[in-house]
């Protein structure tokens, strides 16, 4: 290995159930480096660095630090080589004060039993005081604002002994600007001290200004490698979107000026437990038989848009209208019957209940349409199943098989026809082609434009930017809770949605309204 080579990576392979998260991966760790990993969601960066700090294994693959292989069980051998992580989920415990927290795993000790709380709470304060972010180390970590528990997180690696790689993933996505600037000046006191720092960020500005090489994967694939003086944010954007191969895109002549808005958001606002906001003042609309697609990275707030319409956020405050009416929104079951339905991300979880059969899944969300004086009338509840499994072509022998006897894509499409039998007039579908092959994937587009067709209004939130591009007719982006761009039929296109999810607060462009 090369000297400046603290750490490699030899051929990295991470197979979860139904993905290659990982495909034949080669990265080096230089040292007294800030060493910057980027790619758009699902390329493969939190994956790479879990396997390197020893929070997963690698399905193949080896690693190798001062000549030698290594292999980490978990994050106590990777953090015995000097290796430290500072995730972007907190995990820090809310019912423990601060300096409980900075010393989980590494108590000090005074004889063989006792915690010497006096050592821990003075290195707490050192820390703390180099941090430039003083506190009371007996305040319990659940009382701290978002941006001091980050704070807290990285305090707990930067009292690691003998350290030599640090990860930091997405550090600064709770701080301030002035916050940033202390990381910034002790990332580069670290790196003139010989550690190596591994920089996960969405900020393109940051990565320009810290980091030293920039290493860019792509669906799961390593892609390119450059120093930063060599490249430019254009060039970065380019090898992150690639030239591949796009969905079709469905041709649809559309005089949308003359359609009518069927749902109005305004200055939507959801605050952050700890401090700041999910969502920061967010306003679009959505047009009757329209496709609106919303893109961001992880933690952009896609999610929390549809969490707030369909009243599992009653936190948020704004203003929701439909077909020109403020809705007073109090429960998910009063959205369904405003006409809304949502098909969750995680279908698994919140989409099925795996206990029930095909049908029962598909039928669950609207049994009140089949019921008479209390009691389900099977054969309407039957013939309305039969119907949405023929419309949405769910690949079935038999409607009464557990819901698990199907695959991923059908299983998407029975989540899908159960919101659809609310007879909705908006459907929100978050990361509806998630998870299954592509096939499923051309299906589940043709049903939403299927729909749209009908006049089903559609909001639709995806990661993958290739889909999003060609299965919306509008997109708007979000960056850290703040609608960043919006981009209407052909403006859409992968590098402006980029550039757009990878905007910081202070770069916010003025928007184009539709």
């Amino acid at each position: 290995m090369d000297k400046n080579v603290v750490l490699h990576a030899e051929g990295m392979n991470k197979i979860y159930p139904g993905t290659k998260a990982l495909d034949n991966v080669s990265y080096d760790v230089l040292k007294g480096k800030v060493n910057v990993l980027i790619g758009e969601n699902g390329a493969g960066k939190s994956t790479l660095m879990k396997l390197i700090a020893g929070i997963e294994q690698p399905t193949s693959g080896k690693m190798y630090m001062d000549g030698e292989e290594v292999a980490f069980k978990d994050t106590t051998e990777a953090r015995a080589k000097g290796i430290g992580i500072i995730h972007q989920e907190l995990s820090l415990f809310p019912n423990l004060n601060v300096y409980q927290n900075i010393f989980m795993g590494r108590e000090q000790t005074t004889g063989r039993f006792k915690l010497d709380n006096k050592t821990h709470i003075a290195e707490t304060n050192r820390v703390l005081e180099k941090l430039e972010h003083v506190m009371d180390p007996q305040t319990l970590a659940g009382d701290l604002r978002v941006g001091q528990q980050q704070m807290i997180e990285i305090a707990r690696n930067f009292l690691q002994d003998d350290l030599k790689i640090l990860i930091m993933d997405e550090p600064t996505s709770s701080l301030s600007e002035q916050e940033v600037e202390v990381l910034f000046r002790l990332m580069r006191e670290f790196t003139e001290a010989g550690i190596a720092i591994v920089y996960i960020s969405h900020r393109l500005e940051e990565i320009m200004r810290i980091g030293d090489n920039v290493t860019i994967l792509r669906d799961g694939k390593y892609v390119a490698r450059a120093e930063v003086k060599d490249i430019d944010v254009p060039w970065i954007v380019q090898q992150m979107v690639g030239e591949g191969k796009s969905y079709p895109k469905k041709d649809r002549e559309i005089e949308w000026s003359k359609r009518e808005k069927v749902l109005e958001v305004k200055n939507l606002t959801l605050p952050k437990s700890g401090g700041g906001y999910l969502l920061d003042n967010v306003n679009f609309n959505l047009k009757r038989g329209e496709i609106l697609g919303i893109y961001g990275l992880m933690g952009a707030g896609r999610t929390e848009i549809f969490e707030c319409i369909m009243g599992l956020r009653p936190e948020h405050t704004g203003e929701i209208y439909k077909d020109g009416k403020l809705l007073e929104i109090k429960s998910l079951r009063g959205q369904i019957d405003n006409g809304f339905a949502i098909v969750p991300e995680d279908r698994q979880a919140e989409g099925l209940v795996q206990t029930l059969s095909i049908g029962k899944n598909i039928s669950l969300s609207s049994l009140e349409d089949y019921t008479k004086a209390g009691f389900i009338v099977k054969k309407k509840e039957d013939e309305q199943i039969d119907r949405q499994i023929k419309d949405i072509m769910i690949k079935v022998a038999d409607k009464d098989l557990p819901i698990l006897s199907l695959s991923g894509g059908n299983q998407q499409k029975v989540v899908i026809g159960k919101g659809i039998l609310t007879n909705p007039d908006i459907l929100l579908l978050d990361e509806p082609s998630r998870g299954i092959d592509i096939g499923a994937k051309t299906e589940v587009f043709d049903i939403i434009n299927q729909y749209a067709e009908r006049g089903v209004s559609i909001l639709v939130i995806s990661s993958e930017l290739k889909e999003i591009v060609s299965i919306a007719d509008r997109v708007i982006v979000l960056s850290n809770g703040v609608k960043t761009g919006e981009f209407v039929h052909e403006e859409v296109s992968e590098d402006q949605l980029v550039l757009s999810s990878y905007k910081g607060h202070g770069t916010k462009k003025s928007l184009k309204e539709n």
